[in-house]
C-alpha cells in the first residue's frame, strides 16, 4: 500500500494545484467573460468527445490495466505492448471518423435551431478524440509502469494552465471567440505532444512488434477482456455525458442550460478528485495481487481505499454545503438554479467515494464480465432517470438522475464483491467519521456570516478542516492518514 499513499498524495496534491487553477478558471473567470450559451459550447464538445473516445478505444485500455502484467518484462521492451495499444488506437480512431461522418448531418439538424454555436464547431470533435485517445492510451500505459502522476500533471495541471492563459487572451480581447475555441481545443491536445516527448525520454516509447509473444490463447483472452471494456467503458462515459447531451436536446435554449449545469457539476465532482490518483496506481497493484492470487493485498487495498477515500471526500463534502452561499456570491446571477445540482452531484460522488476499489477488483478477477452488464444496467437506469427527472425538475432533475443511478450500482458493486470475493470493508469507523463530519459542519455552519465571501471561505473552511482533522489525527481513524502526517511533520520539521 505504500506505493499507493505515496502516488496518491503526490497525485492528490498536484490535483489540488489544478482544480485551484481550474475553479479560478471555469469558476470565476470564465461565467464572467463567457455567456452561458458558450460555455455550454466548450461542455458539450468534450461531452461527444468522451462518447466517440470510450467507442473508439475498443476497449484496449481495460486490456492494458488487467493484461499489461503478461507482457511485462522491461528487457524486451514489454514485449511489444505498446505498438499494440498504439495500433489498437488508432484503428479506433478511424472507425470513429467514419462514425463522425455518419452522425454529423443527424447532430446538425437536431442542433440547428437550439444549440447554432455547437453546429458551428461541430469539427472541433475530430481533433478533440483524436489527441485524447492517444493521451488516454500512454497515460494509462504509464499507470501500469507505476508512475500515475505524469498523466495527473499534464492533464489536472498543465491542459488548465493553458485554457487559463487562453481565457486570459481572451478576457483582454487579444484574441476572437472563434481564436478562443481553436486554443482551448489546442490546450486540451496538448498534454498528448508532452507525454509521448516524457516517454521517449523515460526509454518507454517503443514501438517495436514483437512477433510470436503473443499466442491465439492470449490473444483469446484480450479480445475478451476488450469486449466487454467497450461495454464497460461506455457505459462510464455515457453515464458522464448522457446528461448534457439530454440537456441539450430537450431543452429549447440547450446550451444555455449546458453552461449552468457544466459550472455547478464542476463544484460538486470536487469531492472525487482525490480518487483519481490512488484508484489509478491502485488498478496496477489489484491487477498484480489477482495474477498472484493474494487476496491479503486485494483486502487490505479495497478496506483502506474505502476508508481513506470517505474521510477525503466526507471533509470536501461538508465544506461544500457551508459554502453554498459563498458560491453564488462568486457565481453571475443566472447560475442561481444550480444549488441543487451541486448538493446532489456532491452526494452522489460522496457515495461513490466511499466504495473504494471494488469496480477496480471485478474488473481485474475472472469475473471481470460482470463489470460489463452493471455497466449496461447503469445505461438503463441513467436514461430512464434523466428522461423523467429532467422534463420535471431541469438541471437539478439530471443532477437527482446521476445521484440515483450511482447509489443503485454502486450498492450492486458491493454485493457482488462480498459475495463473490468475501470481502468487507466498512466497520464502525465509517459510523464515527459521520459523526465527525456532522460536528466539523456544524462548527462551520454556525460562524456569522462575514461581507467579504472570500475572508467567509478561508475563516469557515478552516474552522472546518481543522475541527474535522484533529478528530480523524486524534482518534487514529486511518493508519495511513496519519502515516502522511507523521511524515510531514518530518519533512516540515514540526
Amino acid at each position: 500500500m505504500g506505493i499507493i499513499i505515496r502516488q496518491s498524495a503526490r497525485g492528490t496534491i498536484l490535483t489540488y494545484i489544478g482544480t485551484f487553477i481550474g475553479f479560478i478558471t471555469t469558476g470565476v473567470i470564465i461565467p464572467k467573460v463567457l455567456s452561458t450559451n458558450q460555455v455550454g459550447l466548450t461542455q458539450i464538445l468534450i461531452a461527444y468527445t468522451l462518447v466517440f473516445v470510450q467507442l473508439g478505444s475498443l476497449g484496449f485500455n481495460n486490456v492494458t490495466t488487467r493484461m499489461f502484467t503478461y507482457f511485462r518484462d522491461d528487457r524486451s521492451k514489454h514485449n511489444g505492448f505498446l505498438f499494440i495499444a498504439l495500433t489498437v488506437t488508432l484503428t479506433g480512431f478511424l472507425l470513429c471518423l467514419c462514425a463522425y461522418f455518419i452522425i454529423k448531418p443527424v447532430l446538425i439538424e437536431r442542433s440547428a435551431d437550439k444549440s447554432a454555436l455547437f453546429v458551428e464547431y461541430i469539427y472541433y470533435l475530430i481533433p478533440l478524440v483524436f489527441f485524447t485517445m492517444i493521451f488516454n492510451t500512454l497515460d494509462n500505459y504509464y499507470k501500469v509502469l507505476y508512475n500515475a502522476v505524469i498523466g495527473i500533471i499534464l492533464k489536472e495541471l498543465v491542459a488548465r494552465l493553458f485554457i487559463l492563459a487562453t481565457v486570459i487572451m481572451y478576457f483582454f480581447d487579444i484574441i476572437t471567440f472563434s481564436s478562443f475555441i481553436l486554443f482551448y481545443i489546442i490546450s486540451y491536445c496538448s498534454p498528448t505532444v508532452i507525454i509521448i516527448i516524457s516517454l521517449i525520454k523515460d526509454g518507454q516509447f517503443n514501438l517495436v512488434p514483437k512477433s510470436g509473444f503473443v499466442t491465439k490463447e492470449l490473444a483469446k483472452t484480450m479480445s475478451s477482456v476488450a469486449l466487454f471494456g467497450i461495454i464497460s467503458g461506455f457505459a462510464g462515459v455515457v453515464t458522464l455525458s448522457i446528461d448534457r447531451i439530454m440537456i441539450n436536446d430537450i431543452f429549447k435554449m440547450g446550451l444555455d442550460r449546458i453552461g449552468v449545469y457544466g459550472i455547478a457539476f464542476l463544484f460538486g465532482t470536487v469531492i472525487i478528485l482525490p480518487s483519481r490518483s490512488l484508484l489509478k496506481i491502485s488498478s496496477a497493484i489489484i491487477a498484480d495481487a489477482w495474477k498472484e492470487n493474494n487476496m491479503e493485498t486485494l483486502k487490505t487495498v479495497y478496506c483502506k481505499s474505502c476508508l481513506n477515500q470517505f474521510i477525503i471526500a466526507a471533509l470536501l463534502y461538508i465544506g461544500v454545503l457551508a459554502n453554498l452561499h459563498n458560491i453564488f456570491k462568486i457565481l453571475p446571477e443566472e447560475y442561481a438554479d444550480g444549488m441543487y445540482v451541486i448538493v446532489l452531484i456532491g452526494l452522489a460522488y460522496l457515495i461513490d467515494m466511499t466504495i473504494g476499489a471494488n469496480a477496480i477488483i471485478i474488473g481485474n478477477s475472472k469475473h471481470y464480465k460482470f463489470n460489463a452488464y452493471i455497466m449496461i444496467f447503469q445505461i438503463i437506469i441513467v436514461v430512464i432517470t434523466n428522461y423523467i427527472f429532467i422534463p420535471l425538475y431541469g438541471i437539478t432533475g439530471a443532477a437527482f438522475a446521476t445521484l440515483v443511478s450511482k447509489f443503485i450500482i454502486d450498492f450492486i458493486r458491493y454485493l457482488i464483491v462480498l459475495i463473490m470475493f468475501k470481502l468487507q470493508p466498512y466497520n464502525m469507523k465509517f459510523l464515527v467519521v459521520l459523526i465527525f463530519s456532522a460536528i466539523s459542519f456544524a462548527a462551520g455552519y454556525i460562524i456569522p456570516e462575514f461581507d467579504n465571501y472570500i475572508i467567509d471561505i478561508i475563516v469557515r473552511s478552516a474552522v472546518i478542516a481543522v475541527i474535522f482533522v484533529i478528530l480523524i489525527l486524534g482518534f487514529r481513524i486511518s493508519e495511513d492518514i496519519n502515516l502522511v502526517y507523521l511524515d510531514l511533520r518530518k519533512k516540515l520539521k514540526f
